[in-house]
């Protein structure tokens, strides 16, 4: 198959899909954290090079419930619209099987709820961080390993330079589900 991985600097996914043989790509504004196939740049300018299937992991900043208190000011400035805009951009896209990934936010309502929430507990990381799929052509993602101890170590992250590139990191059991289960 022929698999982007959209909006993945971390390149944790799209490992996975290497792995088992793939010809797979991730692609983000920001280099590639791993060295492994990756276009630089925006999405939107490889979106119809003919992929089969898509993992998207479109920026939160503007939709999260996390960050409500700003909503008012991110509608009135456009932010607000223009991530939607990008995530529906995503949601669009021409391509057969799609999952879009985002935590709860305002995209349930704005868009439709999502097909499947999860979480790192229930693939083998002692955390929470509740994250929403909404799938096209792709099964919900089975758990794999449900462990106990449930952290809120996401939420709780000291502020700091690399706060929000550690916060959108994809959990490896999580990244391993998709790659097994869609791949």
């Amino acid at each position: 198959m022929k698999v982007l991985i959209a909006c993945e600097e971390s390149q944790v996914v799209v490992e996975q899909f290497l792995k088992r043989g793939h010809d797979a790509m991730s692609c983000d504004i920001l280099p590639g954290a791993k060295g492994l196939p990756h276009y630089q740049g925006d999405v939107m300018d490889i979106i119809n090079d003919d992929w089969d299937m898509m993992i998207a992991f479109p920026p939160c900043t503007h939709l999260a419930v996390s960050g409500a208190r700003w909503f008012p000011e991110k509608r009135e400035d456009g932010r607000q619209q223009q991530g939607i805009y990008f995530f529906m951009s995503l949601v669009n896209a021409p391509i057969v099987s799609i999952c879009i990934e985002n935590p709860i936010g305002i995209m349930s309502t704005k868009y439709c709820k999502p097909d499947q929430i999860i979480q790192p507990w229930q693939f083998g990381h002692g955390e929470t961080k509740a994250t929403c799929l909404w799938l096209d052509g792709l099964p919900l993602l089975t758990p794999t390993n449900i462990v106990e101890g449930r952290e809120n170590r996401i939420h709780r992250m000291a502020p700091g330079e690399n706060r929000g590139k550690e916060r959108s990191k994809t959990y490896l059991g999580i990244a391993k589900a998709m790659g097994e289960q869609w791949g």
